[in-house]
């Protein structure tokens, strides 16, 4: 049976295993990776005031874009099944997870252009702003709203995600016991809250874990967007600037490491609960 494994423990070994094991290495090591310098790297990164708000704005985007993303997801998959337009409707939602995120923030960048006073606006935003009387802003240079309105980006893609798979546990719940609810007299707002969510609760926490997963991976975004400026940095973006602008292997690689540290529970807790539903733990 070796010989039919051999080759995708091969490639797992050259691209997923040793990219690992030479990143750790590389966070010991100096700029050029020449010289070793122990715990330096971490120590720099944890006493790094840029380091910090990068960090604090990823905890932004942890916060806000798995509970936005998994709410609206789960309100549209009950209220789709609910229409008799419902599919068309649920087909314009998913639409955005078909685009790429640097294409997705292409598209959102021209919802946010903004041009001087006294210039027609041809950003989205800033027409309906000065339709309503106010002046055209610069959205994307305030800080924290610039961040925010980043995070709606990845929500208007993630939101097709979540609703798929809680449309998918909505209709494993038997209806049998959605009828007695009605009957006993509960309101859809209790049956909802009372019926509906305890029984789908598991795949509650799996949609959440999983786009909780991508954001912290998001690079893409912000690149595209902002490449970081306006207080806009989250760790991915900061790793890729020390790591291929500033050339410094050393810090760049130690970004890697915490991010990657920070993913690993997530995941692990996400594969350990799919397995205790599916029975196979």
């Amino acid at each position: 049976p070796w010989l039919f494994v051999a080759p995708a423990l091969l490639f797992l070994t050259i691209y997923l295993v040793y990219p690992v094991f030479e990143t750790l290495r590389l966070s010991f090591y100096d700029r050029l990776a020449q010289n070793f310098v122990g715990f330096d790297n971490y120590a720099w990164a944890f006493t790094d005031p840029t380091f910090w708000q990068t960090a604090l704005n990823n905890i932004g985007w942890l916060i806000i874009v798995p509970v936005l993303s998994t709410a609206f997801g789960l309100i549209i998959a009950v209220l789709a099944d609910r229409l008799w337009w419902g599919g068309i409707a649920k087909s314009l939602i998913f639409m955005p997870m078909a685009i790429s995120f640097v294409g997705a923030a292409i598209i959102w960048k021209f919802v946010y252009t903004y041009r001087g006073p006294g210039i027609e606006q041809i950003g989205v935003l800033n027409a309906i702003v000065t339709a309503l009387g106010f002046p055209p802003e610069a959205w994307i240079t305030i800080p924290y709203l610039n961040s925010l309105l980043l995070m709606i980006i990845l929500v208007w893609i993630q939101t097709g995600f979540a609703m798929v798979i809680l449309s998918a546990a909505l209709r494993g719940i038997p209806e049998e016991t959605l009828e007695a609810a009605r009957i006993d007299g509960a309101n859809e707002f209790r049956t909802f809250f009372d019926i509906m969510i305890p029984q789908m609760w598991g795949t509650i926490i799996v949609v959440w874990t999983t786009i909780t997963i991508t954001v912290l991976k998001v690079f893409d975004i912000v690149y595209a967007m902002t490449n970081g400026d306006f207080q806009t940095q989250v760790l991915a973006n900061l790793m890729y600037r020390w790591m291929f602008i500033a050339g410094d292997y050393g810090r760049g690689s130690t970004i890697a490491v915490i991010l990657m540290l920070a993913v690993t529970p997530v995941m692990i807790w996400n594969i350990r609960r799919v397995r205790r539903e599916t029975g196979t733990a």
